[in-house]
């Protein structure tokens, strides 16, 4: 039988203090004679017709092996909820369920995403770019707005890069053990360059000519050739005074690219 609403135990309260019986209340509200007792007895003694509070179905995990579960993730978040299952037994030496491991990590916090793709950057990547940022801090926008910023991106045109998934808490994207190596020629695509600076746009342009293999990237040739001759010398020279900001790929920081851009 369904359980009284709220509603429900309040009228049927007042009915049994109107002088109606049990049985009388209990056939009005369709449910068994014995909740109609139940309910006087629990208003004769707390006053109330609400429901007592209940504990719940007993929890399958020890506070120690939720700890466990948590640092086991925070150290290596690309651990699914799954495997976690098979190492961690519950209080009845039963398997947890897959769903009991995801609420244990939601509940202090991590959250199942989609990682970060990117290379893994080096002490001297990482003083580098602190460097450069100490370096330009003071830098107003009349400044940034001659700056022209250029970069390259892969477009796969045959499938999605992969379904995997990262454990991590907030503000952990970048964090170095929750970025997913990525593979830079693994799967047909295309190779896309474009610049964009204050009301300034170039591209884009696809580069021809790549595949996968040894000299079939982007190239210093081929960086030449296909960007900076036909696309970034030419606005340079009608605009003047600008900054050229690129990243340090081979194909940018070769001799031939550099002895290019410094004539």
């Amino acid at each position: 039988m369904p359980r009284l609403t709220s509603a429900e135990r309040e009228r049927a309260t007042g009915r049994l203090e109107a002088g109606d019986t049990p049985e009388a209340v209990a056939a009005t509200f369709q449910c068994h004679i014995s909740t109609i007792y139940r309910l006087l007895q629990r208003f004769k003694i707390t006053g109330s017709t609400a429901d007592a509070e209940r504990s719940g179905r007993p929890r399958v995990t020890t506070p120690r092996q939720d700890r466990h579960i948590f640092r086991s993730h925070v150290a290596h978040p690309f651990t699914t909820a799954g495997e976690t299952t098979r190492t961690v037994s519950g209080t009845h030496q039963a398997p947890i369920s897959r769903q009991t491991a995801s609420r244990r990590l939601r509940f202090r916090g991590l959250r199942n995403c989609r990682p970060a793709r990117g290379p893994v950057l080096t002490v001297r990547h990482r003083q580098a770019r602190l460097h450069w940022a100490q370096g330009h801090i003071n830098w107003n926008n009349v400044r940034w707005q001659n700056v022209l910023f250029s970069d390259e991106s892969r477009f796969c045109i045959d499938q999605v890069d992969g379904r995997v998934r990262v454990w991590r808490r907030s503000g952990y994207r970048y964090a170095d053990n929750c970025v997913g190596e990525n593979n830079a020629w693994g799967r047909p695509s295309l190779m896309l360059w474009g610049a964009i600076g204050y009301n300034q746009v170039l591209g884009p342009v696809i580069f021809q000519g790549l595949g996968p293999g040894p000299g079939n990237g982007v190239t210093a040739q081929r960086y030449m050739d296909q960007v900076l001759h036909p696309h970034v010398l030419p606005f340079f020279r009608a605009h003047g005074n600008w900054v050229f900001q690129h990243d340090n790929a081979r194909s940018h920081t070769a001799r031939a690219t550099q002895d290019l851009l410094h004539r």
